[in-house]
């Protein structure tokens, strides 16, 4: 995917199921590219993420249950983003939310992308310069 020289939207939804976790999603060709983030976000701390499959565009806006007793989602925070870079490994982006204000950071973890999903990635939000 080629970076986008517009803004589209991100959300970060609290999902409580089996735990808590976070749910990173960006708006990305019709869908929800999402990573669910097992911690808190902030400024500068790496995290682990975990790659899911797209989800619809409506969890933009969806707060609730949801379907087949897979708990509940929140949303956190929520804003646009312009994608400074996109490729299979990598995601860079400037995003602004009401909250999360800066540059996000997401790649492959290259200790465990060769396992048998390859859904395992790292997270950073930092400041932009």
């Amino acid at each position: 995917m080629e970076p986008s020289p517009t803004a589209l939207r991100f959300v970060l939804l609290e999902h409580r199921w089996d735990g808590v976790h976070w749910d990173f999603m960006l708006e990305s060709e019709g869908r929800l590219r999402t990573w669910a983030i097992d911690e808190p976000i902030a400024a500068g701390k790496i995290l682990d993420a975990r790659a899911l499959d797209d989800h619809r565009l409506a969890y933009l806006d969806y707060e609730g249950p949801i379907s087949g007793g897979r708990g509940s989602v929140a949303r956190v925070d929520h804003g646009t983003y312009v994608a400074c870079e996109w490729t299979a490994e990598k995601v860079r982006a400037r995003i602004v939310g009401s909250q999360l204000v800066g540059e996000v950071l997401l790649w492959k973890n290259p200790l465990e992308s060769s396992g048998p999903d390859g859904r395992s990635w790292k997270f950073r939000l930092g400041n932009v310069d």
